[in-house]
């Protein structure tokens, strides 16, 4: 199939499947005219690859994982999991720092409703 009818079936745009084979995430066959063939298999990946992102991984992450699915062993699958565990680790510290700044900013509003609520008994009186 072509990259439009690939697009089509995965709800993936054009821009983004070429972006794909740029990383290395995804691989095509040239016709003479240079016009990229996919098999079908390769609409199991897109979507694979799009759950990926989804959870946050960049696509030099998904290329580390790719060998899981790609060539599956042990040592393979070792490695995506200690790589997927890396992945949470760093999310989990950035949730912490994310409630960090939203309770910063809590404050911040706290100090503000005191404040016009200051500046509103003051206008009043």
């Amino acid at each position: 199939m072509r990259i439009g009818e690939l697009a089509s079936r995965t709800g993936v745009s054009v821009r983004s499947l070429r972006y794909y084979e740029e990383q290395g995430l995804l691989a095509s066959t040239r016709s003479s005219s240079g016009q990229r063939h996919y098999t079908d298999d390769e609409v199991g990946r897109v979507t694979f690859i799009q759950r990926l992102y989804a959870a946050g991984l960049s696509s030099r992450t998904i290329a580390e994982l790719l060998p899981c699915v790609d060539s599956p062993s042990m040592a393979n699958s070792d490695a995506a999991l200690e790589r997927m565990a890396q992945e949470r680790d760093r999310l989990s510290q950035h949730i912490t720092e994310l409630i960090r700044t939203r309770d910063a900013l809590d404050g911040l509003m706290a100090t503000n409703r005191a404040h016009r609520e200051s500046l509103r008994t003051a206008m009043a009186g």
